[in-house]
């Protein structure tokens, strides 16, 4: 698939302001190159007619917004990191530099990549319910400080306060009635930007990783935490791990929950993975 038109879609408020000069940077290298393109700020179009690809400077929770605003997207899509965390791009592309990727993307053939969906809401990189979703809650760290550092710092405020809830999980006709300290499905294997919580995921086997922790005093959270962080954790024997296509999350009380990135609540979840849902150059 040529490309030969690119729609750049910016996300102001992500990373700090600095997809604004990434994206100046990406129309200077494209004129150089004769590929045409055009830059959507704040505003983007309700239609991406006339485009061969479209480009998207944002993290994840700016990825998150396309594919819920744009779920019948059928062009090629790549993601230039330019947010918080970033995780999504870095399972896409690495820790090159923008140069590099810039370079991947023109010659990359596109590639499907899976999504999955709770009740009515698409996400592409993860979902976490209760803890995860409190730690975003709190979330003045990450987004003052930014990335993984600020995450980590919420992370562990939180593991001192946090009080589990009791859930019934379903998954693959097993079921589990229990209070657990994280309930994540996901697409891809980190979050948070640099906690490999599924470590072994990837992006277009057709499942979702489910991990699940059970109850930790505190000073268990504190002393798991780096090997959660590594992705070390999956033999441990409190959590629960499951790859499947549906899960089935039921809460005590309505509670917060991220889906990459973005803070949302709910109470009972029906999670389902969608493959082979969206196109991306990587």
């Amino acid at each position: 698939m040529l490309i030969s038109n690119i729609a750049i879609l910016e996300n102001p408020s992500a990373g700090k302001g600095r997809s604004g000069h990434l994206s100046a940077w990406l129309e200077q290298q494209l004129q150089a190159k004769n590929i045409a393109c055009s830059i959507f700020k704040k505003e983007w179009p309700a239609s991406f007619e006339g485009f061969s690809d479209i480009w998207i400077i944002g993290g994840d929770g700016t990825i998150n917004y396309f594919i819920n605003h744009y779920p019948n997207c059928t062009l090629p899509l790549a993601l230039f990191k330019g947010g918080t965390g970033d995780d999504l791009a870095w399972k896409l592309y690495g820790d090159i530099s923008n140069q590099e990727q810039f370079q991947l993307v023109l010659k990359s053939e596109p590639k499907y990549v899976d999504a999955g969906k709770f009740n009515d809401t698409l996400f592409i990189n993860c979902l976490g319910v209760g803890f995860d979703g409190a730690v975003l809650e709190s979330m003045g760290a990450i987004r003052f400080i930014g990335g993984h550092f600020g995450y980590l710092i919420e992370v562990v405020k939180n593991m001192f306060s946090f009080k589990e809830h009791l859930f019934t999980i379903t998954a693959n006709g097993e079921q589990w009635t229990e209070k657990f300290l994280l309930v994540m499905v996901n697409n891809s294997s980190r979050a948070g930007g640099g906690f490999f919580v599924a470590p072994h995921a990837k992006l277009n086997d057709a499942k979702l990783d489910m991990v699940l922790c059970k109850k930790l005093p505190v000073l268990k959270r504190l002393r798991y935490l780096p090997i959660i962080e590594k992705g070390k954790h999956l033999h441990l024997p409190f959590i629960i791990y499951r790859l499947g296509e549906k899960f089935s999350i039921q809460c005590d009380a309505v509670v917060p929950l991220q889906i990459d990135g973005e803070l949302l609540f709910a109470k009972d979840l029906e999670v389902e993975v969608l493959p082979n849902k969206f196109l991306f150059r990587y």
